[in-house]
């Protein structure tokens, strides 16, 4: 005979046979997240994953209006089951105390990965129907958040997608894009064109004739030059006969000095035998 069951004790009834044999996970944490970005595709029961692991579903979705920013956030709840990270985990929870406190050591710990980066983000879960789910990963480069692990529910952050980043990246570029002068570019990129073809034509009709006398009369000096200094040339023969005559002016002037050295009485008295 089997044991009685307590009287208001309640049951939990698996949507299937995998459901209700797998290990019961505990009380779940309730969370919300705000989004800034369409919610479409996400509905509620989508998992929260993380890295594979799913770690709780979507409960409810909402849309909620901020009169400071003067923007509507979509505020999403979830309910997170963190015995789903794993025995450490578990036993990590179990060394902080009683089970009363369990909540309150399962925010701390959250807190402290929040602050090591851990962020929520929307990402497509089938791309033929668009789905979305919840997405639980570590973003160290994310700006620093902190989060108040007192708040009913506790909220987490959020960062974009890859998609929603990109679709602003690639709406400041169209933005960026729509202030350059095109139609202004284009025609001083015409003007300089014409400018170019004028200058090129005037070289061609100007400078390239003036170019060709320029060297045609360097040329004819060049070879007037050549033929001045060549060796047979009447130039270079009188050079020769100049250098010749300067030699033996030369050789007479030092005879005279080195007489004038021995007998400088000569310059009174002049050479012996000159007439007086």
């Amino acid at each position: 005979s089997g044991t009685s069951a307590p009287n208001n004790m309640v049951f939990h009834l698996g949507s299937d046979e995998a459901d209700a044999m797998r290990e019961p996970d505990g009380p779940p944490l309730q969370v919300v997240m705000d989004f800034n970005q369409s919610l479409r595709g996400l509905a509620v029961g989508a998992p929260v994953d993380f890295r594979g692991i799913v770690l709780g579903e979507v409960t409810n979705i909402g849309i909620d209006y901020d009169p400071k920013t003067k923007s509507f956030t979509m505020p999403v709840t979830m309910n997170l089951y963190p015995e789903r990270l794993g025995r450490r985990f578990r036993e990590t929870i179990e060394s902080k105390g009683e089970a009363a406190r369990r909540e309150i050591i399962e925010r701390e710990i959250i807190e402290r990965l929040v602050e090591r980066g851990l962020r929520g983000q929307l990402r497509t879960g089938n791309l033929l129907t668009s789905q979305l789910y919840v997405a639980l990963d570590f973003f160290p480069k994310a700006p620093a958040a902190k989060i108040d692990s007192a708040r009913q529910p506790l909220q987490l952050p959020t960062v974009p997608n890859e998609l929603e980043e990109l679709q602003v990246v690639v709406a400041d570029i169209a933005k960026k894009l729509d202030k350059v002068p095109f139609e202004q570019i284009g025609a001083n990129l015409n003007s300089t064109l014409a400018n170019a073809d004028r200058l090129f034509k005037q070289l061609d009709t100007q400078v390239a004739p003036e170019a060709r006398d320029t060297l045609s009369a360097a040329k004819q000096t060049f070879s007037a030059a050549e033929a001045t200094l060549q060796q047979d040339s009447p130039l270079q023969s009188d050079v020769r006969g100049a250098l010749k005559e300067l030699t033996r002016t030369l050789q007479s002037l030092n005879a005279l000095s080195d007489y004038l050295e021995r007998h400088p009485e000569s310059l009174l008295k002049g050479k012996p035998g000159d007439k007086q």
